[in-house]
């Protein structure tokens, strides 16, 4: 039997209705999400670290898109509502449908949100972030190791947010913590966010 467990980072019990949360819906369920970026310190990286690399940003996608993020699931962007997109594995489209009458709007300035999804040894890191300064670059650093890139997605114009996947495929889930952090265009650091999974359906 399937099983996938859900890992989201941030701020938790937000009511969707009448209320700012994010809307990310996952086959369907929205659990609300608001993350606050930490300190670069904390990270232990320094945007010296960074410069230098170069990045195209995040690709820029049309409203309800389905997009392929890896393990089989599809990412899609709203313009409904704030920081508003889902992750689906089944039923796409009516995942779509029903993060239309999602709020959103739980990511601060300057931050990110995160989430995990696991199934057996494979590990889908996916999350949005919410900058001033589109992002050059987004990565993942999984419990301490190297920083790995993830692919990022937009919706046209200016929508000041935008979304982040990265497939673990075979890695497992991390035993200790995730930092993700978002870089400008100069190497500094826009936003970052470390958070510690635990299991959780959906």
């Amino acid at each position: 039997m399937r099983t996938k467990r859900l890992v989201l980072a941030g701020v938790a019990a937000l009511a969707l209705a009448g209320g700012g949360g994010t809307a990310l819906a996952v086959n369907g369920a929205a659990p609300p999400v608001a993350a606050g970026k930490t300190t670069a310190e904390a990270v232990g990286r320094t945007a010296a670290e960074t410069v230098g690399r170069t990045a195209a940003g995040p690709r820029v996608v049309r409203p309800y898109q389905p997009v392929e993020i890896g393990r089989g699931a599809k990412m899609g962007l709203l313009p409904e509502g704030r920081q508003n997109y889902v992750v689906a594995w089944e039923d796409y489209a009516g995942s779509v449908e029903r993060a239309k009458g999602y709020a959103g709007d739980s990511i601060r300035p300057e931050s990110l949100s995160g989430g995990l999804h696991t199934e057996g040894d494979d590990a889908l890191y996916t999350g949005a972030f919410r900058t001033g300064t589109v992002p050059a670059r987004v990565t993942l650093r999984i419990d301490g190791g190297a920083e790995v890139e993830a692919g990022m997605l937009r919706l046209p114009g200016d929508p000041g947010w935008g979304t982040y996947h990265y497939d673990a495929a075979g890695a497992g889930a991390p035993r200790e913590s995730v930092t993700v952090t978002a870089y400008g265009p100069d190497g500094s650091v826009l936003a970052d966010l470390t958070f510690r999974p635990f299991p959780a359906g959906h």
